[in-house]
């Protein structure tokens, strides 16, 4: 099982336990509560799995906060697009050459992909003790978060992914030190 898939299939064991009564919930990510966390990731999702696919996948016509994707059947459209996102990185094309989000900007697709594994696990992490919940991530992929996704995070801070870091002792274990890396407090309740 790939880092990606490892990540995906946290999110939606974590997306699987939420109840309607929690959308309202504060999350870690000060500008979302769960709601909007899910609306972000149903909003994005397509061209996160259209990267994958090498395809640009249109923006809806609205801006992100202006639409409500999580009504619904909410929880159902974010296991879906999870496969879609999982099986549209799993061929070894995926991770070759240059891809985008639909936008103007291409990067590595390697450095996408991961990027992808970090909004994943972060988002899936902040899913979690929102809602109660404990985000269970495997080792190894704790190891690659932090050593690199998050050895170039500077670039995720340019591009509004990751907040300013939030100190975490050198001996914390791997996950509260990938989460201080992409501004968020470990010990946040």
């Amino acid at each position: 099982m790939s880092y990606l898939s490892n990540a995906a299939e946290a999110m939606a064991t974590v997306a699987r336990t939420i109840t309607d009564d929690q959308l309202a919930n504060k999350t870690p990510c000060t500008e979302y509560d769960v709601r909007a966390l899910v609306n972000h990731l149903l909003f994005w999702g397509p061209s996160l799995a259209g990267a994958g696919r090498k395809e640009s996948v249109p923006q809806p016509a609205a801006a992100e906060s202006d639409v409500d994707l999580a009504a619904g059947d909410w929880r159902g459209r974010l296991l879906v697009l999870l496969d879609d996102i999982t099986s549209s990185w799993a061929p070894p094309s995926a991770w070759e050459g240059e891809t985008s989000m639909g936008t103007p900007h291409t990067l590595p697709a390697p450095v996408m992909g991961d990027m992808i594994v970090g909004e994943l696990a972060v988002h899936g992490w902040d899913l979690a003790v929102a809602t109660g919940e404990r985000l269970e991530l495997p080792a190894d992929l704790l190891a690659h978060l932090h050593d690199t996704v998050f050895a170039d995070v500077e670039q995720g801070r340019e591009m509004g992914m990751y907040g300013p870091e939030v100190a975490v002792p050198a001996d914390a274990p791997t996950l509260d030190r990938v989460l201080g890396l992409s501004g968020r407090d470990p010990a946040w309740a």
